[in-house]
């Protein structure tokens, strides 16, 4: 599932947000939270992090790191009996005008008996995504913009596969890890 959005921030802003996997407990609805430890942005960075619905903590590795471009974060495979699901988060970000159009996506890789419940995994992010995109642009003082509306059937393959960040309104900015220094969860 995909839907884009536009967010008035240059696109460095927008990728240093989306570079520390902390600040997807703030807004995206498939993590409950990310360990606050401090981890470098980049390809093959690791958090740890809580998914709805289950108790232990798994890991969330960045797997494609494009600066202001690109960036995509999978989800450790998470068993149940009935199969096996990974999580796949990606963002594309365009610089847009006077900010950025980012494409958010969410792919969920199902094995077994899961396969059979992907028209309600499908379904389920067909509902949150929009919400999701929203948080998204509220957190970072933009407006919502729907540039397209979520679409895209969901891929049960078992394998892998704003405004001035000083206006009134705008979270503050805190010390982060992030290369351009933009941390909103620490």
């Amino acid at each position: 599932m995909s839907t884009s959005v536009f967010v008035s921030r240059p696109d460095t802003e927008v990728f240093d947000f989306l570079a520390d996997a902390r600040n997807l407990a703030l807004w995206s609805s498939g993590v409950t939270s990310v360990d606050a430890a401090a981890v470098l942005p980049g390809r093959d960075a690791a958090y740890r992090y809580r998914y709805p619905g289950r108790r232990r903590p798994h890991e969330l590795v960045t797997a494609d790191f494009e600066p202001c471009r690109r960036i995509v974060f999978r989800g450790q495979r998470m068993w149940s009996p009935l199969g096996t699901q990974v999580p796949v988060y990606g963002f594309d970000l365009i610089p847009h005008g006077d900010g950025t159009m980012v494409r958010l996506s969410v792919t969920s890789c199902l094995s077994a008996a899961l396969l059979l419940l992907a028209p309600v995994v499908a379904m389920a992010w067909r509902r949150d995504l929009p919400t999701d995109a929203g948080k998204f642009c509220d957190l970072l003082g933009g407006p919502v913009t729907a540039a397209a509306p979520p679409h895209g059937p969901p891929v049960p393959a078992s394998g892998p596969s704003g405004g001035d960040p000083g206006a009134q309104g705008a979270p503050p900015r805190r010390g982060s890890p992030a290369p351009g220094g933009f941390d909103y969860a620490h």
